[in-house]
């Protein structure tokens, strides 16, 4: 083997971000540079059908095929559902059938990753991701210079923008949720910068995956699973059945309330009103 070849996946967002990452195993030694091919397109959400052909034109540009590869890494999460699961069963699909491991990786870090290749000094990073329905998903990571790798000073989490802990020490914050809130995120205000394009990607998953998978980080393809952080956002069958029938019950009170509420004076008007005649219709008194 001369070559450690990594193919990454990410559709956590509106962007289907596909990247082939080629390593000389002994680039530490000789400092050959990685060669690295990119699709990164905003398609919204039919990520699942560019996401394929995205690949298959990078092995096609590479002059590679999949049995070349040594490891598949995916964005891990958290984002949108739906793009969470394509990436994930994308990369268990093509990692089965070769028994190639799978890495995954946090979007969060992978924004982490992202404001350090863009910026060197960017060693403390809290990346925060806006989550939609008022809330972010953010997590704080610190670089170790010794280890070559990053370390998770805070997992990811899920709160309101004004509950973020900020770092104690001078931070990058990563991710679009300083544009997305604006004065309600007191960590936009304390950063020593803020790097609003540092965003899941491809190319930051492929290097953070690439020191994974050379450190044993990796799980079988059956094993791959996305990371929500926000456990639900949708209701099953049963819950939207139930809640129906709360409504109903709610309403049915409420009429029943009503008729309990009718004035004395109105129950009397109601019982001396003169009953219809024989044959007449419904409402419709004696001539």
């Amino acid at each position: 083997m001369t070559q450690t070849v990594l193919l990454a996946l990410d559709t956590s967002t509106e962007f289907c971000s596909v990247a082939l990452l080629s390593v000389p195993v002994d680039a530490a030694q000789t400092g050959a540079a990685p060669r690295l091919w990119v699709r990164h397109e905003q398609t919204g959400a039919v990520s699942s059908t560019r996401l394929l052909p995205a690949i298959g034109e990078l092995f096609d540009e590479a002059g590679l095929t999949l049995a070349d590869c040594d490891a598949i890494a995916f964005g891990s999460g958290p984002g949108s559902f739906t793009g969470l699961r394509t990436a994930t069963g994308v990369a268990q699909g093509l990692a089965f059938g070769l028994n190639l491991p799978v890495v995954p990786v946090s979007t969060l870090l992978a924004c982490a990753e992202s404001a350090r290749l863009r910026d060197p000094a960017a060693t403390r990073v809290l990346a925060a991701l806006d989550a939609r329905m008022d809330e972010i998903y953010w997590a704080d990571y610190a670089w170790d210079e010794a280890q070559q790798e990053w370390r998770t000073v805070q997992t990811a989490s899920l709160d309101a923008p004004e509950r973020l802990v900020l770092p104690d020490t001078p931070f990058t914050l990563a991710g679009n949720a300083a544009a997305a809130f604006g004065a309600r995120l007191p960590a936009a205000a304390a950063a020593r910068t803020v790097d609003g394009e540092a965003l899941p990607h491809a190319v930051p998953l492929a290097h953070a995956a690439l020191r994974a998978f050379r450190a044993g980080r990796t799980v079988p393809a059956d094993q791959a699973a996305p990371e929500y952080v926000r456990d639900k956002v949708a209701q099953t069958t049963a819950e939207r059945i139930a809640e129906k029938a709360g409504k109903a019950e709610k309403a049915a009170k409420a009429e029943r309330d009503a008729g309990l509420a009718q004035s004395p004076q109105d129950a009397r008007d109601s019982a001396t009103q003169p009953a219809p005649a024989a044959g007449a219709p419904h409402g419709e008194g004696r001539q």
